[in-house]
């Protein structure tokens, strides 16, 4: 395996490559918004982001910023080291059923408390995901959740290749 090379950051850019790991979640007042078949799914400023080497960060919304309605619990389920036991939400919006893509942890471990009640999304799926107006490219690979945006540089867990970094 070829050690992973950091894509140089540029002014503005945070590298996931300076990311800790294990994970962290932090407090974040960055406008995060989803819209899908023009209706609006999440709209905050209030959301708690999670951190890890080599991801994009993920965006969880509290409740009260979601269209509650459009969300049904699935059947799936599953667990993450750091956080504990996920739990997997279908939205349904204008008769359009999208499967599995979103979650949350409603009994995190003590050092995720901050995420407890809220819910983050996958952004390939929807029409439109924004982080302080710009729409954001999804993390590649069919398991990661997080958002890229303009100001990180990476490269970024997904890719191929990068299975076991």
């Amino acid at each position: 395996m070829r050690p992973v090379v950091p894509d140089t950051a540029r002014p503005g850019q945070e590298s996931v490559w300076d990311y800790p790991r294990p994970a962290i979640a932090q407090r974040s007042d960055r406008h995060v918004l989803i819209e899908h078949h023009e209706v609006l799914l999440a709209d905050t400023r209030h959301s708690v982001r999670t951190i890890e080497t080599s991801h994009a960060p993920s965006y969880y919304i509290p409740p009260s910023d979601i269209l509650m309605s459009a969300l049904r619990r699935s059947t799936r389920q599953s667990f993450c080291e750091w956080k504990g036991n996920a739990v997997y939400y279908d939205v349904e919006i204008a008769g359009d059923v999208l499967r599995d893509v979103a979650w949350s942890y409603p009994s995190p471990t003590p050092a995720f408390a901050a995420l407890r009640d809220h819910i983050a999304f996958y952004a390939g799926p929807f029409d439109e995901c924004l982080v302080d107006g710009e729409r954001v490219i999804p993390q590649p690979g069919e398991f990661y959740g997080g958002w890229i945006t303009a100001d990180l540089a990476g490269p970024f867990k997904g890719v191929p290749g990068s299975r076991y970094w």
